[in-house]
């Protein structure tokens, strides 16, 4: 990884944990939709990203959430099972080595289906857990999974604009 990959990503964790703690987390929608555009940093992260620096960066950017949520443990915790996963994710998504193109996973370098399908699965790990942790019973499990589903496509919505807005350009 360049110094200048590293700056981006230290400036894109902290001003995420901002945007979510200042202005996503008040956004309720009737109980069921709560935007969690932080894992956007996780999805960003570069392929060549070792395992246990993904992991590690995720806890903090979990714990960075929890801190000003008063929920210790809970984001971290799916933060982490996210990053667990994205590894497998990628793998099963690509054909091979060389159909990851670029340094990051982007709209841009691996097109429309393959950045949907990648954010998608993802954010319905992270949401899976951390609503059905956050519940910690079964007697709620279609309300939570209406909250996973509705959650998630708002999010996955976010990140595509996100996407769209920021980075789609050629440079």
């Amino acid at each position: 990884m360049t110094s200048r990959t590293v700056f981006l990503n230290f400036v894109r964790f902290f001003f995420l944990i901002a945007l979510q703690v200042l202005i996503l987390n008040h956004i309720n929608l009737g109980g069921y939709v709560n935007p969690y555009f932080y894992v956007y940093f996780i999805l960003l992260l570069p392929f060549a990203t070792p395992k246990w620096m993904l992991l590690v960066a995720s806890f903090a950017l979990g714990m960075g959430i929890d801190l000003f949520t008063n929920t210790i443990g809970l984001n971290a915790a799916a933060c982490v099972i996210m990053a667990f996963a994205r590894p497998f994710v990628i793998s099963r998504i690509s054909s091979g080595p060389e159909s990851l193109i670029g340094d990051t996973p982007s709209l841009r370098n691996q097109g429309m289906s393959w950045f949907l399908y990648y954010s998608i699965s993802l954010v319905m790990i992270h949401h899976f857990s951390l609503f059905y942790l956050e519940v910690f019973r079964l007697g709620e499990f279609f309300s939570t999974f209406v909250r996973v589903l509705l959650s998630s496509t708002f999010t996955v919505m976010l990140i595509m604009v996100s996407e769209y807005l920021f980075f789609s350009k050629e440079k």
